[in-house]
């Protein structure tokens, strides 16, 4: 007697291993899958808020500058170093210590005398240096701009203001934005009839930032700023914004 065996054509038996293989792969799905679709079913909110913080300054920054004007550029360096050395030791008899005086910027630049319809002349040349200096006692700071102006600061510039530890006006900035988005949350779950599960997510954004000091104001007649300018410091805000998502239920 003579047995039949059947069997069955390529593209069927392709089939049945394409079928076995996805089956196999369906099983073999990570368990976070459903995590993930579960989380694309529920319900989220997502908000955001601030919160700001008012403080006193504690941090002044000024540009200070010497001009000089010479025949050669060697001698407007020269007379511009010897002005600025005059300066500089102006501000440390004031109580600026090295380390809040900075160079910012030091330029030697041609000079010409424009006629018409002829070429233009040299007429010399122009030295300019500037530093960037920090004053942490501001109940300082008009004597000392007086001082360096009276010592042969030709120029001031603008005035900024900020703190030297900025942490904990942004740490009361950050309570009252996660106060203020709570309550905000609050409110969307009561008044759409759902209740708060749970923070799914929290992030953060903006911080301190010093105040940008305004343009360059010269001061080129150096005894109109004596007899201790006013200045007055005001009061910084300290801005933080919060968003997040939360979940929602019935």
């Amino acid at each position: 007697m003579t047995a039949l065996t059947t069997r069955p054509s390529p593209a069927l038996a392709a089939s049945i291993a394409l079928a076995a293989a996805l089956l196999t792969g369906a099983a073999a799905l990570p368990a976070h899958a459903d995590s993930a679709d579960a989380a694309f079913r529920a319900t989220t909110l997502n908000l955001s808020a601030s919160g700001e913080s008012k403080v006193t300054p504690d941090l002044a920054t000024i540009t200070l500058g010497v001009q000089t004007d010479a025949p050669t550029a060697a001698g407007a360096l020269s007379a511009n170093a010897a002005q600025m050395n005059k300066v500089v030791a102006a501000l440390k008899k004031a109580g600026i210590a090295d380390r809040d005086i900075q160079t910012s910027s030091l330029n030697v630049n041609p000079q010409y005398v424009y006629v018409q319809n002829e070429p233009p002349k040299l007429n010399g040349y122009q030295a300019s240096n500037q530093v960037t200096i920090q004053v942490r006692d501001l109940t300082k700071l008009g004597q000392t701009v007086d001082a360096t102006v009276g010592a042969g600061a030709t120029n001031v510039g603008g005035i900024s203001f900020g703190l030297q530890d900025p942490k904990a006006a942004e740490d009361a900035a950050r309570l009252g934005a996660v106060k203020a988005l709570q309550a905000k949350a609050d409110l969307y779950a009561r008044a759409t009839g759902y209740k708060i599960v749970r923070l799914v997510s929290l992030g953060e954004g903006g911080g301190y930032t010093p105040s940008p000091p305004p343009m360059p104001m010269y001061a080129m007649a150096k005894r109109e700023m004596a007899d201790s300018s006013p200045v007055s410091a005001g009061e910084l805000k300290v801005r933080i914004d919060v968003s997040a998502t939360y979940e929602l239920a019935k």
